[in-house]
């Protein structure tokens, strides 16, 4: 086994699925542990999927998921205000 690639591996999941199963293991571990130090992402495995503080060694049915990708885009380059208001 090695650790964890940066990134997951699109070409063998549905991104969309997985990123939305990491945002609820993610947003499950926030309510249980509001003050807790941000992880570095959310490995997802064939059941279950778990919060990771360092790269993990993965299994084979393992993907990593960053918290970039977990937390979606940020507003970077975007204006703060709408461009509808006044």
């Amino acid at each position: 086994m090695q650790p964890a690639a940066t990134q997951p591996r699109w070409d063998r999941i549905n991104s969309a699925e997985v990123i939305a199963q990491a945002r609820r293991i993610y947003f499950h571990f926030l309510e249980g542990s509001p003050t807790h130090p941000d992880p570095l992402g959310v490995v997802i495995g064939s059941l279950q999927g778990r919060v990771v503080f360092e790269l993990p060694v993965l299994l084979p049915e393992e993907q990593f998921i960053p918290l970039e990708l977990v937390r979606g885009r940020s507003p970077r380059g975007r204006s703060a205000r709408s461009p509808l208001r006044g």
